[in-house]
């Protein structure tokens, strides 16, 4: 769906109507939030993966709200169709609905994003009315939630023990007012049930392809790391190879004398 103006809230629940699959990738800079929204990205996502991606940390549980807003703002700033939504960073939210609309409001605020993603489902409905209701949009993300880590012991997939909980979770996301829910590491007839159920779009991630969008974390699909993968990672190019060889050959030349050459020196 190829706008000349912003994307906005009403268009995506558009787009599921319409049955136009919805494309969602994160970026926590300006070069990747510049080539997305060129590219004809529908939503980029703020996501506090970069505790991973950005910070080389195994969880995304030690991201401050400080350093979301920070990356936030640059991400927000670089892109002109796209529609930018954040992360709220694990205990900017869970304290209390008044403490998680202060730090909502802060960082659509402070970084110019248009929405923000809140983990949880029956446990979070009065914090999604609150942030709702004070007008600023919400996405929900239920299934297997990151931040949780340390409850589930890991990040197996969600669903297969406790299907119906799932399903209540992402029936109350909606009807607490989020505009979109992110459904993670599901079975994909579980996702494809949620989303026959919602009215609002479903945003798939290893939830199968029944999901009203994708969304994959973008230094995955680029292939700019070796180490494992997610299942549910398709990798569309092996940037990461082709970064090793441009730093190599630099470092060749380097040593060799062969960079820089005359024509990349200045003369009196």
């Amino acid at each position: 769906m190829m706008t000349e103006r912003p994307l906005a809230v009403t268009d995506f629940k558009k787009m599921k109507e319409q049955k136009t699959r919805i494309t969602v990738l994160t970026a926590y800079d300006a070069c990747f939030a510049y080539l997305l929204d060129e590219s004809g990205i529908d939503m980029v996502l703020v996501g506090d993966s970069l505790a991973n991606v950005f910070q080389g940390r195994n969880t995304t549980l030690p991201v401050t709200i400080e350093q979301m807003i920070y990356h936030g703002e640059i991400v927000a700033r670089s892109v002109k169709r796209a529609f930018v939504a954040i992360d709220m960073p694990f205990m900017s939210f869970q304290v209390s609905p008044e403490d998680a609309l202060r730090n909502a409001g802060r960082m659509v605020k402070e970084t110019g994003c248009r929405a923000v993603k809140v983990e949880g489902g029956t446990d979070m409905i009065e914090t999604i009315r609150h942030i709702v209701k004070a007008g600023i949009p919400v996405i929900g993300h239920v299934g297997m939630t990151p931040q949780s880590v340390n409850v589930f012991g890991g990040y197996g997939l969600r669903g297969k023990q406790n299907r119906s909980q799932v399903i209540e979770d992402a029936v109350a996301v909606e009807e607490a007012g989020a505009f979109a829910v992110v459904l993670e590491k599901i079975p994909k007839e579980l996702a494809a049930e949620i989303t026959g159920k919602l009215s609002i779009p479903t945003i798939g991630i290893g939830a199968g392809p029944e999901c009203d969008g994708q969304v994959l974390v973008g230094a995955d699909m680029l292939g700019l790391f070796s180490g494992m993968q997610p299942r549910f990672v398709r990798r569309y190019a092996e940037l990461g190879d082709a970064v090793r060889e441009a730093f190599r050959r630099y470092i060749d030349d380097v040593r060799s004398g062969a960079f820089p050459s005359d024509k990349e020196s200045y003369s009196e």
